[in-house]
């Protein structure tokens, strides 16, 4: 269960549009499920710091024509927004676990990865200066599309069931793994003899 939002100093008061919210949003024509924060909603101060521990959706991955999912789809969240003069400083940090077939044997794979991210976003700048915030639109933050970008920067170059996978035969295309082998070796293939050939009157 979520615990309760939490802010550092004097608790402010809750203005007339409640508390601070995270939102489940569908979007698109698949109707993925997108994880929000109202900055709006947040009555802090200058110096002031919002805290609370939510569920974030991340929607799956694709890598090399392979779908790798998080499990759970919305793992546990901490996020911290302080206030600033300018803006908001946005720290996001969660440890997803995914899964989805090794990139040697296709079997099943899994790790899990430590992600944390830090932002600054300014409220006076301009919509494309710099110093806003690629998360935040309409003053609100999309926790979902930063937390997939910090797993999509985490992940290692190779997925694999384990270090020392030794993947699938390239003659049989069985498991190595199950099933360790070897072929013997097919004779002289004929479409070489010219180059032989040529090559012994060099």
């Amino acid at each position: 269960m979520p615990r309760a939002a939490a802010w550092t100093r004097a608790t402010p008061p809750i203005g007339p549009g409640g508390p601070p919210t995270v939102e489940q949003v569908q979007t698109g024509a698949t109707l993925s499920s997108v994880t929000q924060l109202d900055l709006r909603t947040l009555r802090i101060r200058s110096g002031e710091q919002f805290r609370d521990t939510r569920q974030v959706h991340v929607d799956p991955l694709t890598l090399a024509g392979q779908r790798y999912v998080a499990v759970p789809r919305e793992p546990e969240a901490d996020v911290v927004v302080t206030r600033t003069r300018s803006g908001f400083v946005l720290e996001l940090s969660l440890d997803a676990r995914l899964h989805g077939p090794c990139f040697r044997c296709l079997d099943d794979a899994a790790l899990t990865l430590p992600l944390r991210g830090r932002e600054y976003h300014s409220s006076d700048a301009p919509e494309a200066d710099e110093l806003r915030s690629q998360y935040v639109s309409d003053d609100r933050l999309d926790l979902s599309a930063w937390a997939r970008d910090l797993l999509a920067l985490a992940l290692p170059d190779k997925i694999l069931c384990r270090d020392e996978c030794a993947g699938l035969c390239p003659v049989c295309g069985k498991s190595l793994n199950a099933e360790p082998h070897e072929h013997a070796e097919a004779g002289d293939d004929p479409r070489w003899e010219a180059l032989a050939e040529l090559r012994e009157r060099l």
